[in-house]
């Protein structure tokens, strides 16, 4: 059996807010059917780009709204995430911003090849009622994070396939 690839990257994650509500995507893995859970929208840092810059790209791609840096409060919260997921292991340093907006109907347009294999579909979720799948598991306490103050978030592993411990010593030898 060949090694899943493994990413290293740097993200930015934006929590939409629309009063008590935040909007999430209900990810999958193509690989483990019936595999499910909620995340921010958010994704991979590019080169030439900014965190903020990269949030609003994010948002503007996974959910339609077009947003500028000075939309975005933050970052309010920061961590690392490794993803174990049927083909690839990902970690992933996410930077969190928060963007307060009117709650709006999100659009697909926008989103890869991957995502539209991925992606099941959007949900507007009262910050009091969120899933038990929602990665990472402290979207609230990210709502109300102050950017004075950044949370510092745990690491943790957030995965379909659980990484083996040779996995996690690949993982710990290319982190340094």
């Amino acid at each position: 059996m060949n090694p899943r690839p493994l990413k290293l990257r740097r993200g930015a994650r934006v929590l939409l807010l629309a009063g008590e509500e935040v909007l999430l995507l209900n990810d999958s893995d193509p690989g483990i059917p019936g595999s499910s859970w909620w995340v921010t929208p958010g994704g991979g840092i590019d080169a030439g780009e900014n965190p903020a810059e990269a949030a609003c790209r994010e948002a503007g791609e996974e959910t339609g709204l077009q947003l500028t840096p000075l939309d975005l409060v933050g970052p309010v919260a920061r961590g690392r995430a490794c993803h174990g997921y049927s083909d690839r292991i990902r970690v992933q340093d996410d930077l969190f911003f928060l963007a307060r907006v009117r709650r709006f109907e999100p659009s697909s347009m926008g989103w890869t090849d991957s995502e539209k294999k991925r992606v099941k579909g959007f949900r507007w979720w009262r910050l009091d009622s969120l899933p038990a799948e929602v990665w990472p598991p402290w979207v609230a306490e990210i709502a109300m994070a102050d950017p004075a103050h950044p949370l510092a978030l745990a690491d943790r592993e957030e995965s379909t396939v659980p990484l083996s411990p040779a996995e996690w010593e690949r993982v710990s030898a290319a982190l340094g």
